[in-house]
């Protein structure tokens, strides 16, 4: 089958005959080869204009104000053999045409006779130029067809359009308008303006006037709504047109404000209320029945709502844990103000109190890095450091504070609570780390303090559990939020000291008392460690006789019936300290005893006593120490007799003073008896 290739156009003047050439070969035959003539004879062709039938297609202009359904172009073809036809006039043709219209997107109508009209309701003067185009193919009745594409180009008119400056206008005037009063007046650009209503198509209650466009009452006004459709046209163009809705409202004249429930509006939220929330809906009546509703008051509480109509609804979060929330008190008043559309305008004002109540959202957050050292030697309520949680619920950092296990000897700490105040202990029995603590100040939330004995050799750190506990941040008190801290507490090592003895040598000098009694000879002021405990005294040398005995830190001898002088050297071994780390110091004691005699009284020991201000520097605490001085020679006491005289004043009143004072007595008792005789009469 041999067909013509698509796209070829055959062309008899130039070639009238094509000769083919066709070799056919079958399995087990010998090639053949024959030859096939194809001759081209003269017959008519469609051709359509050449404008017409470019790429471009035909171009034509017109102005936007031309009439509906004007012919604008003429799509005109050629036959070969017959008459060439151009675009706009028309030739006589050897056969009838189809015309068909390819795109159906444009206003523009293609009649069968292959004329393009304007559309039936003209252009648009509004818009500026325009451009449209239409893509049509022409057929004959043998078949043959050619296609082409014309252009219109719709340019703006010259001459200016009707238009209205308002296409929908509202208009609300009183009952009170009388017959052929002026309720509004309409207005539209361009020449020879005329105006009419079209709709209602027999207006009852208004009327215009054709050429101000005043639009009139006709009768008393009644409560009612109208709308009125305007049409304003040119006189002489009547085409030249256009319209606008006009809305009427006759509102009733009120004489009494609008009546709202509730009156005043107060209430509570939490804070946690979610914005677009409704607080309170409005039940508000007037003879108008036209409301509407404003929000009044100060900024930062007005900002807070929004009314969408009669419901007042929250228009931010209101966040109990802001500055600016607790500047107003956590309480936000404004006033919704409720006016009327009648005339003249009433208004009612609704006072609008509402109380926004914490809710405990956050939990405590735990400080960062909570690691303390303390020396071993600390004293009991010494602080250790400050554990400072944060919570982000207002009021900021309400927090108490407690350990976990609570105090003992394996924790030998406390911490403030929420007071401010030293955990109390009881006050009937102790153990050696739950001593009272003695009255102080408040402390700062939070501090923790020792309660008990360190030592760094048994224990060089502590891991302390703090709890945080949130409180006073919901309206609940049951609602609280709690964390765990974990805190480091480490012990510094203190190098052990020796007692200290001040003097560490001592020269005293005594005389015996009577065989049988105690003297005491001195005591010793020493101090160690402030918390070393309590010094141990031992004498270690110079008493194999027994003479001498420490009661505590003082030396006491003991006399005997030893007739010559002696002299004693006394070592004392001063300890200090515990376990281990026990630490001591000797003390040398020289002590003169003089011997007792029987005839002389004993002699008494002037002791002399040594102020703070005598001690070399450095000692600590210092004890007030007794030092026996040379006592006087002796010498024989003489008894003398001693007169002790004794006065004794005594007052002795003569005779007539006594008899003066009794018979004076006497008649203050008769009066008296009379006179509550008298009253008891009447």
């Amino acid at each position: 089958q041999v067909t013509l290739r698509a796209g070829v156009e055959l062309d008899a003047h130039r070639v009238n005959q094509y000769t083919l050439t066709l070799r056919a070969t079958c399995p087990g035959e010998d090639e053949v080869e024959e030859q096939l003539f194809v001759q081209v004879t003269m017959g008519q062709v469609l051709r359509c204009d050449t404008p017409f039938a470019s790429a471009e297609g035909d171009m034509v202009q017109v102005l936007a104000d031309v009439a509906p359904r004007t012919p604008l172009y003429a799509v005109l073809p050629q036959l070969l053999g017959g008459l060439m036809v151009r675009g706009g006039q028309w030739f006589p043709s050897p056969s009838p045409l189809q015309f068909k219209l390819r795109n159906h997107n444009t206003p523009l109508t293609l009649t069968r006779r292959g004329l393009v009209l304007a559309p039936d309701n003209g252009f648009d003067p509004s818009k500026d130029t325009q451009m449209f185009r239409l893509e049509i193919d022409v057929m004959d009745h043998h078949g043959h067809n050619c296609s082409g594409a014309v252009r219109v180009e719709v340019l703006p008119s010259r001459r200016a359009r009707v238009t209205f400056l308002e296409l929908h206008q509202s208009v609300t005037v009183t009952e009170d308008i009388g017959p052929w009063e002026v309720v509004t007046q309409v207005h539209a650009s361009g020449e020879n303006v005329h105006y009419a209503i079209l709709a209602p198509v027999a207006p009852t209650l208004f009327t215009i006037d054709e050429v101000t466009g005043e639009i009139r009452s006709t009768r008393q006004l009644e409560v009612t709504c109208a709308q009125l459709l305007v049409q304003a046209y040119n006189a002489l163009h009547p085409a030249d047109h256009a319209t606008a809705t006009v809305n009427i409202t006759v509102q009733g004249i009120d004489h009494w404000a609008p009546r709202c429930v509730p009156a005043i509006f107060v209430s509570q939220v939490p804070e946690t209320v979610s914005p677009g929330s409704t607080l309170v809906t409005l039940r508000c009546t007037d003879s108008t029945g036209n409301l509407r509703y404003a929000l009044e008051g100060p900024p930062a509480s007005r900002s807070r709502f929004c009314m969408e109509g009669p419901q007042l609804k929250v228009n931010t979060t209101l966040d109990y844990d802001s500055e600016a929330m607790a500047t107003i008190g956590f309480q936000l008043t404004a006033t919704i103000l409720v006016t009327s559309g009648g005339e003249p305008p009433r208004s009612t004002r609704v006072p609008v109190l509402v109380t926004v109540t914490p809710v405990n959202e956050f939990r405590p957050v735990c400080p960062n890095g909570a690691t303390f050292t303390v020396p071993e030697t600390a004293a009991f309520g010494s602080v250790v450091g400050r554990v400072a949680g944060t919570d982000r619920d207002y009021p900021p950092d309400s927090l108490e504070y407690s350990l976990e296990g609570g105090s003992g000897p394996a924790q030998p700490f406390s911490i403030d609570g929420r007071t401010g105040e030293h955990p109390p202990f009881p006050s009937t029995h102790h153990t050696p780390w739950h001593r009272p603590v003695p009255s102080s100040s408040h402390h700062p939330t939070g501090e923790i303090r020792v309660v008990g004995r360190l030592d760094s050799q048994q224990q060089k750190s502590y891991r302390l559990v703090v709890r945080l506990t949130d409180t006073h941040n919901d309206l609940d008190p049951t609602k609280r939020h709690s964390r765990l801290c974990d805190v480091s507490v480490r012990l510094q090592a203190v190098p052990d000291q020796l007692p200290v003895c001040i003097p560490e040598v001592q020269e005293l000098r005594i005389t015996a008392g009577s065989p049988g009694s105690r003297q005491p000879v001195t005591r010793l002021a020493c101090h160690g460690n402030p918390d070393g405990g309590t010094l141990t005294y031992t004498i270690v040398g110079g008493n194999e006789d027994g003479h001498f005995r420490l009661e505590g830190n003082t030396v006491v001898y003991l006399p005997n019936d030893q007739a010559e002088p002696l002299t004693f050297v006394l070592l004392v071994e001063v300890w200090g300290g515990s376990g281990a780390r026990r630490r001591s110091t000797v003390v040398a004691l020289v002590v003169h005893v003089a011997p007792w005699s029987p005839p002389v009284p004993p002699s008494t020991t002037t002791w002399h006593t040594v102020s703070r201000a005598q001690w070399p520097s450095g000692a600590l605490n210092p004890a007030t120490l007794l030092c026996p001085l040379t006592p006087p020679p002796l010498q024989t006491l003489q008894k003398e007799p001693l007169v002790v005289m004794r006065t004794e004043r005594v007052w002795h009143p003569p005779a007539w003073f006594v008899a003066v004072l009794t018979i004076s007595g006497a008649l203050l008792l008769v009066t008296l008896g009379c006179m509550a005789r008298i009253l008891l009469c009447r």
